[in-house]
């Protein structure tokens, strides 16, 4: 086997940009701007974890070996979860292949110290078929853990080349609820299964806990090249309790002013929150509680004035993208994101904030006729 690494690079998909470090290359999907303006440890890592990043290629190999530093991260008395990397083989979904070859990082919940347990490099196999000939190839990477690619081998003198896209280039941003942590498997996640179905290139910019309208990620999304752009906004904010009504709506505003000096014309679909009970009608913040569920902090009521909940984000959104519709903005929708996700689904909530498997692919099958099916908002 040899190193194929800088060819592999090259067929990197998902990803704003690439850098390298002395353990591997880093595939980022927070950019560059953002992350130096943070310079904030939880932001780094969710950059860096490949939710919907993966190589595309075309190759004659029968076989291609993936070295990957891969880092979970999880709660103390919680027990890690084995790395999930998907196949695709000219368009067929092979068997996941796994590792528990990892570095964990135990956080205390109490203080939130952080325990590191270092572990080396993996070795994912990918098998591609017994005899060689040029197929189209992809491989998804773990959407739950940060992931360095140390390098990348294929035997003897196969050919590895980018594969063009799969299609139409879409890009989302959002939350952990489209980061999707909680999937299976990296092509599990709601994005993952609609991007494939509908036959998309997708650019998946959903970051766990981080999506706060930040103006560095509208200028990320302006600057690239997109056909679709969804935004599903709101339970961050709400959780985090970082806005009030008062800002949160020249953000909202400011934000898509952004997308649109890049992509005038472009499909824009905003996502309201999906159903999260703690917060439906009580400000955040929200904290773990020890029946493992989002629990809201009890607040003075002399402090709730502007603060927002969800019910009132959902108000909001719905008001102000009209507004921007009626002043001639026609290529800007709205979805409300109970309606993807709401009551009816709790019982795929496990923790009462983040949808299981189960919740993510009917996620998928509600968003996907409303988006890029024949009548679709994005369409």
């Amino acid at each position: 086997m040899r190193s194929v690494l800088t060819l592999a690079l090259d067929c990197v998909a998902g990803a704003l940009e690439k850098t390298s470090g002395p353990a591997g290359f880093s595939l980022h999907r927070a950019p560059a701007s953002g992350r130096a303006q943070l310079a904030d440890t939880a932001y780094e890592i969710a950059s860096v974890m490949p939710s919907g990043v993966r190589l595309e290629m075309l190759t004659d190999a029968t076989e291609i070996e993936v070295d990957a530093q891969l880092t979970q991260v999880v709660m103390a008395g919680s027990e890690p979860s084995e790395a999930v990397f998907d196949l695709v083989v000219d368009g067929e979904l092979r068997p996941p292949v796994t590792t528990s070859g990892q570095t964990l990082i135990r956080v205390d919940p109490a203080t939130m110290a952080m325990d590191e347990h270092p572990s080396p490099p993996a070795t994912l196999r990918f098998p591609l078929g017994a005899r060689p000939r040029e197929r189209r190839v992809e491989i998804w990477l773990p959407n739950s853990r940060a992931a360095l690619l140390v390098d990348v081998r294929a035997p003897g003198e196969a050919s590895v080349r980018p594969a063009p896209a799969s299609g139409p280039v879409w890009v989302h941003h959002g939350s952990s609820i489209s980061q999707c942590s909680e999937a299976d498997r990296p092509t599990g996640t709601w994005p993952a299964i609609v991007a494939r179905r509908a036959g998309r290139s997708l650019v998946n910019l959903g970051l766990g806990g981080e999506c706060h309208l930040d103006p560095f990620m509208a200028r990320a999304i302006r600057d690239l090249p997109a056909d679709a752009i969804s935004l599903e906004v709101g339970i961050n904010i709400v959780n985090g309790d970082t806005m009030r009504e008062r800002t949160f709506v020249p953000a909202f505003h400011g934000f898509l002013d952004t997308v649109r000096d890049g992509h005038p014309d472009t499909p824009v679909l905003v996502i309201s929150p999906v159903v999260c009970p703690a917060v439906e009608t009580r400000p955040g913040p929200t904290l773990p509680g020890a029946d493992g569920k989002v629990h809201t902090l009890d607040r003075p009521a002399e402090l709730a004035s502007g603060a927002l909940t969800l019910k009132r984000v959902r108000e909001l959104l719905s008001e102000h993208v009209e507004r921007r519709r009626k002043a001639g903005d026609r290529h800007l929708n709205l979805i409300d994101g109970t309606t993807l996700f709401g009551p009816e689904d709790i019982a795929d909530l496990p923790d009462g904030l983040h949808p299981n498997s189960a919740g993510y692919a009917r996620m998928a099958e509600r968003f996907l006729p409303r988006s890029f099916g024949e009548a679709g908002l994005m369409r």
